[in-house]
């Protein structure tokens, strides 16, 4: 069954995050991840919409999604984040 990863990312320090970026990316590739949307504005439709970058990722399992999460390569991506942003990272079972 397919996962669904979605963050919503508070950027603290813009210049740091951009090497963050790159490393992600490299990993979600790494595990088959696929991005649906990265960096996308949100846009309300009931409720309050919170400022934030929002990144939707898909993968094919959750079992995937753990294994990237805790792999070296997205470790080393976590590591260029920490001081850069706060983030809420969810993981989701798909259809």
């Amino acid at each position: 069954m397919s996962a669904i990863v979605v963050a919503k990312v508070r950027v603290t320090d813009p210049v740091k995050y951009e090497t963050y970026k790159p490393l992600a990316k490299k990993a979600i590739e790494a595990f088959g991840g696929r991005y649906l949307v990265r960096g996308a504005e949100a846009h309300s439709i009931e409720g309050e919409a919170v400022a934030a970058r929002y990144v939707i990722v898909e993968f094919d399992s959750v079992d995937t999604v753990r294994r990237f999460y805790d792999s070296p390569e997205y470790r080393a991506a976590r590591e260029a984040r920490a001081d850069a942003s706060v983030a809420e990272i969810i993981a989701l079972e798909g259809m």
